[in-house]
This record gives C-alpha cells, sequence and structure tokens, in this order.
C-alpha cells in the first residue's frame, strides 16, 4: 500500500539580527547596506558590540541671555570655567557661588587658546582679552599687543603653533604672529597671505599640524581660508626666509565658521561644507598620516543636507568628549541643533536631538554646553532636563537570510536597562514608511506580551509595547506582523529615568509557500 503524503505544515525559520553597531548610514543605498547599519540613528550610540540610549542633561547654571562661548581654564588645583553672554562674563566654576564680571563685551561669540597658563581671547569686535591667576589672584584684562596697522579690535581667531601666537583679523587675508617665542603681550607682526591665496575670501583659521601626535620641529603650521585654501609651513619664524617654508597651497570644501578646527591626536579636523575632514585625508603630503578619526563619508549626505542651509548660522563646532569615547559635531538647523556623533574608536555614526546647544566645552572630564538663558552639564541623567529622550533607529533592510516572500510573526528583542521600560518595535518591509507612535515608560500600564495574547487575537500587532525586566537582559518574544521581501527593524523608545542596551534582536518568520 503506498504511504500518503502529509502535509507538515510551514515551518518557521529564526535569524538574529545584531544591534546596528555599524552607525548610521546615508551614503549606501538602503538595498545593500550591512546588517549592521542604520539609516536612522537617532540618540542611540553605537558601541563595539551593542547600542545604548544617550543620556541626558542638566541645568547647572541659569543665565540672563543666550550662553555662546565656554571656556576652561587650567591649572593644578585651580581650574576655572567661564561663561559668556549678554556681553558679561560669568565664573560658573562652582553653580553654588557664580561670579559675574560686568564687561559690557559687544559680542560674546570668543575663540580662545590656553598659552602659559593664560587664556588669550578674541571676538573681532572688542580688545581682546587675557585671563589668569597670579598667586591665588584671578587677573581678568585687556591684552597688551601693538602692531604696525594693527587694529586690536578685528582679531577674531588664535592659536598657537610653534610655540608663537597667531592671531586671524576679521575680514582680510592678514595674520598676525608675535615677535618673540613664548610671549604674550609685546609686538605683533603681519603676515599678508593675499598673494598665496587667489581665490580670496578671508583667513578664518590657524592651526598647529602635529602629525606624529606630539609637539616637535617637525610641526606644520596650517592657514585656512573661507574658501577652502589650504596653506601649509614648515619653520617657526614667518619673519625668517630660511625658517619660514611654504610646503604648498591645496584645496578642500569650505570651512564652516571660525570654530571650524578640532584637533585630535596630531591631526586636525576641520568643520566644512562637505563633511568633517582630517587634514590627513584632505592633503596629499607625504607627511600626511592616516586619519585617526574615520572620515564622515557615510554621512556625507546628512551634512550636506544641513550646510545648504544653515552654513552661515552660528553654532557649528566639533569637541573630543573623551569621557564618553565620541566626538560631537555640533551642527545649528534651523530653529534648533543636532549634534552628528562619531565613536572615535570604531568610526560609527549617529545623531543626537532635541539637545538646544549654541556652543560646548569639556571642564574637569565632564561636557557642558551654552544654550539659550543657560549652561548645562550633559551626559548625566536619563532625562532631558526633566523631557523625554526619544530614541529612534531604523535598521538596514535584511532579507533574513532567505529571498523568498516571507511573513515575519515574532520579534525578540535583547536588551538590558536600569529600570522598566515601554518599546515600540516593529518591521518596515520591502522599502515602506509605516510610523508608529513612541511608548513612554509607564510601567506595566497598557502592555502586551507575546505570553499574554497571541500576535493573531491583537487588532494591531504592529507597534506593540513591552517592559523588561530590571539588570538583566531580557528575550521575550513579542507579536509581530508583516509580509515581504526585505525588512528593516524599527525600534523606538521615548524615556525618562531608563539607560537602554540592546545587543540583537531574535526574528522568527514563515517562508511564503502558500501565502500569496
Amino acid at each position: 500500500m503506498q504511504q500518503k503524503n502529509v502535509s507538515r505544515g510551514v515551518v518557521s525559520h529564526n535569524y538574529s539580527i545584531p544591534a546596528p553597531t555599524g552607525g548610521l548610514n546615508v551614503r549606501d543605498n538602503m538595498d545593500n547596506m550591512s546588517e549592521t547599519d542604520a539609516f536612522i540613528m537617532d540618540n542611540y550610540i553605537p558601541l563595539d558590540n551593542k547600542v545604548i540610549l544617550r543620556k541626558g542633561y542638566q541645568k547647572y547654571v541659569a543665565t540672563d541671555s543666550d550662553v555662546k562661548s565656554l571656556m576652561a581654564y587650567k591649572l593644578p588645583n585651580n581650574n576655572h570655567f567661564l561663561a559668556f553672554c549678554g556681553g558679561d562674563v560669568y565664573d560658573i566654576t562652582s553653580k553654588q557661588q557664580v561670579i559675574k564680571y560686568e564687561k559690557n563685551f559687544l559680542n560674546s561669540q570668543w575663540q580662545y587658546c590656553q598659552f602659559k597658563n593664560r587664556l588669550i581671547m578674541v571676538n573681532g569686535y572688542d580688545s581682546p582679552q587675557t585671563y589668569y591667576v597670579e598667586e591665588s589672584e584671578v587677573r581678568f584684562e585687556p591684552i597688551q599687543f601693538s602692531g604696525e596697522g594693527l587694529i586690536l579690535q578685528k582679531l577674531v581667531n588664535v592659536c598657537v603653533s610653534k610655540q608663537r601666537l597667531f592671531f586671524v583679523e576679521r575680514g582680510s587675508l592678514n595674520i598676525w604672529y608675535t615677535s618673540g617665542v613664548g610671549e604674550v603681550q609685546g609686538t605683533l607682526n603681519k603676515f599678508d597671505m593675499s598673494t598665496i591665496f587667489r581665490d580670496g575670501g578671508e583667513i578664518v583659521a590657524v592651526a598647529s599640524w602635529t602629525q606624529d601626535g606630539g609637539q616637535g620641529i617637525d610641526d606644520l603650521t596650517v592657514i585656512l581660508s573661507s574658501e577652502g585654501e589650504v596653506a601649509v609651513y614648515s619653520g617657526s619664524n614667518p619673519n625668517n626666509a630660511t625658517d619660514w617654508t611654504l610646503k604648498g597651497v591645496y584645496r578642500m570644501s569650505r570651512p564652516l565658521g571660525y570654530r571650524c578646527i578640532v584637533p585630535y591626536q596630531g591631526d586636525n579636523v576641520i568643520i566644512s561644507e562637505d563633511g568633517y575632514i582630517p587634514l590627513s585625508k584632505a592633503l596629499p603630503l607625504e607627511q600626511a598620516n592616516s586619519a585617526l578619526i574615520s572620515f564622515s563619508d557615510k554621512i556625507r549626505g546628512l551634512v550636506l543636507e544641513k550646510t545648504k542651509n544653515n552654513k552661515n548660522k552660528f553654532g557649528w563646532q566639533g569637541i573630543i568628549y573623551g569621557r564618553g569615547g565620541y566626538a560631537i559635531f555640533n551642527v545649528p538647523s534651523d530653529q534648533t541643533f543636532e549634534q552628528h556623533v562619531i565613536n572615535t574608536n570604531t568610526g560609527a555614526w549617529c545623531r543626537f536631538t532635541n539637545i538646544p546647544a549654541l556652543c560646548w566645552e569639556e571642564f574637569e572630564n565632564r561636557i557642558f554646553f551654552g544654550s539659550r538663558k543657560g549652561v548645562y552639564l550633559f551626559d548625566e541623567g536619563y532625562s532631558d532636563d526633566k523631557l523625554h529622550i526619544y530614541g529612534h533607529v531604523e535598521q538596514a533592510y535584511n532579507n533574513l537570510g532567505s529571498t523568498h516572500l516571507k511573513r515575519i510573526q515574532l520579534l525578540n528583542p535583547r536588551t538590558k536597562s536600569s529600570t522598566k521600560y515601554a518599546l515600540v518595535i516593529y518591521t518596515n518591509m520591502d522599502f515602506e514608511t509605516t510610523d508608529k507612535s513612541y511608548a513612554e515608560n509607564i510601567g506595566y500600564s497598557g502592555l502586551t506580551k507575546w505570553n499574554e495574547a497571541p500576535w493573531s487575537s491583537l487588532s494591531d500587532p504592529i507597534g506593540t509595547r513591552w517592559a523588561t525586566l530590571k539588570g538583566s537582559i531580557r528575550s521575550q518574544w513579542i507579536a509581530n506582523s508583516a509580509t515581504g521581501f526585505k525588512a528593516s527593524i524599527v525600534f523606538k523608545t521615548k524615556t525618562r529615568g531608563n539607560l537602554i542596551e540592546w545587543f540583537d534582536t531574535g526574528v522568527r518568520y514563515e517562508n511564503g509557500s502558500g501565502l500569496l
């Protein structure tokens, strides 16, 4: 007797998708991205083997107007922290004992450097200032420089290179430098760059390029124009032809603002219209080492989108945050700000939103930002000054190991959190753009788990909410119902009081035989 074939039904398949540790990718076609990339990654930071929700910020001190400059003065056992706003200056070293210096400056957008235990600060409209501590007494006074044809109030940027102070003159192609090394007052000499920079514009910044990570005789001096011309000099004295040699003039994309240079481990990252570019990547010098921060190629499209309408706005700035292991590039955008953030170890990017930062500074290993009417301590607590932190990730589309049509039944986001929280997680199929609302961390109220209701009984199984247990990795299958060839995991949180770590997501699906 012939045995009958028995239909065993459709077999479910399991597939595990790592959390998007590759970070934000707006370069590649969504159909060809790595499964560890994401085309939306807001407020989640990619680490080596997981992604984590960023921390929040707290009000540090309140002010009467916009804080446009922060400065850290570093002296052993005598650090000071200054905030500039409304023409005045505040010593905010202690938030309980804020000291106000009534200066009546015309402009609060200062550039500065620290040299020989002094802050040297300029803004292009007021007399340059110096700040230092001498015999336990704080001194904050106009700097004593003179020079033929020099208008002190037009000095707008400053740096130290080869133990000399170099100043940028606002609206011109002139730089000024101290006549002797190590001088913090005295005579400034003019160096006219108009015969070097053929495209006009103005000089925006001067920087020291150490290349090998430490100061030495091989250091170069880099002069950057608003039109993207870069002059590189060796030597230490522009007044001595045998000790000042032009290595070359190069072209790159136009820099953004006077705070366009971010020094990092011997390299200089330039904030430009075309992205965040290390000089070692941009200039064809034989001495140029490989970039220590990855080139922003993966988010170039995002930078271009923001620079198109915002390149002339105040607020472009970069800062390395060693404690967090990432660099922050501040981006003014319409009436708000956002931050493009790179993991300095892996080169993976993400974006921070809802942080209204006008400027940034690191002080005593903590990072602060100036905002409208206040200074805030960032990377502190789990809320944005008592408001929710919105996390939003949309991972690269993935065929889950099968080229066939498939129905996704269940999702298992493996996460860990400091407290209970709610999550909206679902799949967008075949490049659709379904948008489900955020869920709040509301305890157990309104939550639905797989072991309480099967997915087939839910009126809207996509966007199911759930909660994790405190202190352990949660592995819990939850409902999902979606059909297509490729799936993108959408992971959204709206929290106020949670540290969330996301490791990977399990997906259970049926292959498409007989589905359609």
